[in-house]
């Protein structure tokens, strides 16, 4: 048995029952070091842990497979929720396994952040840059997104689109600066606000556990309100 879990955006109070059951039953509990830190107190002292990072998962999620097949069972952990910015990773490990795996939903930053920002998901589109590959149809989706008058929960890509670049690429493609935009770091552990315009948040270096809401531009007054 192996069982894919979202552990939600970065505190146990967010993890569902049914995942922390999973991992207090585990065998094997793998995953990116930060998320295995994060359910590090919900793994049994029996249990064996395979931690890994960008470079080495493909190595050491083949590992997981044939402890896996060997009969043992295995929880792999997800940062948030698989289906929202883990299917990359959902794909690498059926890959090693050679089969479709369990999932168990998580909560998502994005929901979160939703929470905080006080914003619908039907008046509001999710984009994650937290993935290999050209971005360029993601990014030209955000664009028009926010030219139609929707807001945006952005995940950027750590490496090289930043919640700077993703301003700096809107602003260079004719997106109004005058967007409002709020960056939140390392939500719902040790929660750190900025707020500010699509404008001043180009020059701003945030870390790598940051998502973003840029708000949908609103209406200007027109001063005619009342005349005939």
């Amino acid at each position: 048995m192996i069982v894919c879990v979202g552990a939600g955006p970065g505190h146990l109070d967010y993890l569902t029952r049914g995942g922390a059951a999973h991992i207090a039953g585990a065998d094997v509990v793998a995953g990116f070091d930060a998320v295995v830190d994060i359910v590090r107190p919900l793994i049994p002292p029996s249990a064996q842990v395979v931690t890994m990072g960008y470079r080495n998962q493909v190595e050491r999620l083949e590992e997981v497979a044939r402890l896996h097949q060997a009969g043992q069972k295995c929880v792999v952990v997800f940062m948030g929720d698989i289906h929202f910015s883990g299917f990359q990773y959902l794909e690498r490990v059926e890959r090693a396994c050679g089969h479709r795996v369990e999932t168990v939903p998580g909560i998502s930053s994005a929901q979160i952040l939703a929470s905080r920002g006080r914003v619908c998901f039907d008046e509001t589109t999710f984009f994650t840059f937290h993935r290999r590959g050209d971005l360029t149809p993601f990014k030209t989706h955000l664009r028009d997104v926010l030219a139609a008058g929707r807001n945006a929960i952005v995940i950027p890509r750590p490496w090289d689109f930043m919640p700077k670049d993703v301003a700096a690429y809107l602003l260079m493609h004719g997106t109004s600066p005058a967007h409002r935009v709020e960056v939140w770091e390392n939500l719902t552990r040790a929660d750190a606000e900025w707020e500010g315009t699509l404008g001043e948040l180009a020059g701003r270096e945030f870390s790598d556990m940051s998502i973003c809401l840029i708000r949908a531009l609103q209406p200007m007054a027109t001063g005619l309100e009342g005349e005939k």
